[in-house]
């Protein structure tokens, strides 16, 4: 995915009540019983073999090497608690929203005589549950980076540079060259 899409899986993650299975034993078996039991789809899933598979729920292997150990604990964050992860986001979409904190280079369409050069900012800004709500709908559908961007920077403009209708009214706001995005529930 791209670094908006990232950014909500990591907001996602991040709101765990329990930390993840440490050893690679607990983790792997985490991942089969992940997959009903199927001890083939996990070794597809991490591109080993059924029997080292069944070896580390045995706990006869305890060192995965590291791109395996990256790639186990990534998947066990993906799968790790999705209830509670359900739950935070559906009340930051209806209840409380979200903050985004970015570096951006934000340009604007405005009216005539007005200047449009994009320049680097950083913004910390609430987006409230509307926008969140959308947002969110959107990385559930399926939508592209460019689409998520897209619905950022509508939030952004309407809170942060409009002032939810307060002033600058013909403001279109665009949102290109991310230098970083962090996005927290």
């Amino acid at each position: 995915m791209g670094i908006v899409g990232d950014s909500l899986d990591q907001a996602a993650q991040a709101v765990a009540t329990r930390p993840i299975p440490r050893s690679a034993g607990a983790q792997m078996r985490y991942l089969v019983k992940q997959h009903k039991g199927s001890t083939k789809a996990v070794a597809g899933l991490l591109g080993v073999s059924q029997r080292t598979v069944e070896r580390y729920v045995k706990d006869q292997i305890k060192q995965p090497k590291p791109a395996l150990a990256d790639k186990m604990e990534t998947e066990v964050r993906r799968r790790w608690q999705p209830l509670v992860r359900k739950r935070a986001r559906d009340r930051a979409a209806q209840q409380t929203g979200l903050v985004i904190e970015t570096r951006a280079r934000f340009g604007f369409t405005a009216a005539p005589g007005t200047t449009d050069d994009g320049r680097m900012r950083r913004i910390t800004q609430h987006l409230p549950p509307e926008f969140t709500g959308r947002l969110l709908a959107a990385q559930d559908a399926g939508a592209t980076e460019t689409e998520l961007q897209a619905l950022a920077a509508e939030g952004l403009q309407e809170v942060y540079f409009k002032d939810g209708g307060q002033r600058a009214q013909g403001l279109l706001v665009e949102f290109t060259d991310i230098d970083y995005i962090d996005i927290a529930y």
